[in-house]
């Protein structure tokens, strides 16, 4: 049922309100001067409410880009612990820009220029914000969208849809070769720091992250199957991992003189609840190997590299990593391609002589 009803303003001039009431829907209202708006307002709006258009939008007019944000915060992020304090000022950034915003007036071109002034930025390192760490910041603020189209219902539909995203870089794909490998062992061993050799070791061995060998707890390694349970992955699901040959001598061995006073394999000399500290050991082993454009994130690089070199498919490494998606490993395959090309190369050189 929909009716108009006329009244004077204070200026003396007619005034029409709309006014709509429909079974199941709250009373909708609205006033306008001219009686032929109130009667397009009263079709259109009815339309809208019958197909489930008419709230959605009303939502979207009532909330600002700051609410959208201070729920997301509120609601959202402490279900999502590891992300919670990195995602919070990606966020913040959002909410410092658009924040004024109703949901309604958040259009993509109005994304876009954020998105560009997020490329054209810097980090508080004060270097450049990498097309990596714009995604990110875009994931965050995508994903608050698509709750509140979701959930919420403040919105009918994620205006981040159209936006398009930085191409990120390929990624690193530095490892060691048998020489520099060699190298580096040879100085991690003569270190002053005595769990560097065995914490690289395990690196290349197992393909752990540094955090993920860090937090690594006595209680979540089998050493008598040579396998170790990482809880704390950066996927957010649970990795078993094997240890074996030399990696698992040296861990047995370290094991026989384990500390009492704390859980974790790798504690601080001085605060054994906490990791080590390996940087500065670390960047003397690199140095005195002579090792350039190397980061002990190589190290997992390392772990997959050589898998492919040995034959092992994307899938495999996959597994082994920890990475859910083969995009992520596809890199692998080029460095298995070129290994192969050099031992053809190497192996026709042995057999016909000439340039190797």
């Amino acid at each position: 049922m929909a009716r108009i009803k006329d009244r004077l303003a204070k200026d003396g001039t007619k005034r029409f309100t709309a006014e709509i009431r429909l079974k199941g829907y709250p009373v909708q209202s609205a006033t306008f001067k001219r009686k032929t708006d109130a009667s397009k307002w009263i079709q259109d709006t009815e339309s809208a409410i019958r197909e489930g258009r008419h709230f959605k939008t009303v939502e979207a007019k009532k909330h600002t880009l700051a609410d959208l944000v201070d729920r997301y915060i509120k609601d959202v992020l402490p279900t999502k612990p590891k992300q919670q304090v990195v995602q919070k000022q990606q966020l913040e950034w959002w909410r410092d820009k658009l924040g004024v915003y109703v949901l309604a007036d958040i259009t993509p071109a109005l994304l876009v220029e954020c998105r560009d002034e997020l490329l054209a930025g810097q980090t508080i390192r004060n270097t450049q914000r990498s097309p990596a760490t714009v995604v990110r910041y875009m994931a965050a603020l995508s994903h608050a969208f698509t709750i509140a189209v979701n959930e919420w219902q403040w919105v009918d539909d994620s205006p981040m849809r159209k936006v398009k995203k930085p191409v990120e870089s390929r990624g690193r794909d530095r490892f060691l070769d048998d020489i520099e490998r060699a190298k580096l062992l040879a100085a991690c061993k003569e270190s002053k720091n005595k769990m560097l050799y065995l914490c690289v070791v395990l690196s290349i061995s197992t393909g752990m992250r540094q955090g993920e060998l860090m937090t690594l707890k006595w209680q979540d390694v089998d050493l008598k199957n040579g396998v170790a349970i990482l809880h704390e992955t950066k996927n957010g699901e649970k990795r078993r991992v094997l240890i074996s040959g030399h990696a698992l001598e040296l861990l047995r061995d370290y094991a026989k003189v384990q500390r009492i006073d704390t859980t974790l394999l790798f504690p601080s000399p001085t605060k054994p609840q906490q990791p080590i500290e390996l940087k500065k050991s670390w960047l003397r082993a690199l140095q005195i190997s002579g090792i350039e454009n190397f980061k002990w994130h190589d190290l997992r690089h390392c772990a997959a590299s050589y898998l492919a070199m040995n034959g092992a498919s994307a899938t495999e490494i996959a597994a082994f990593t920890g990475h859910k998606s083969l995009a992520m490993v596809a890199r692998y395959t080029h460095i298995a391609d070129k290994h192969l090309d050099d031992v053809v190369t190497s192996m026709n050189h042995k057999i016909f002589g000439g340039v190797a």
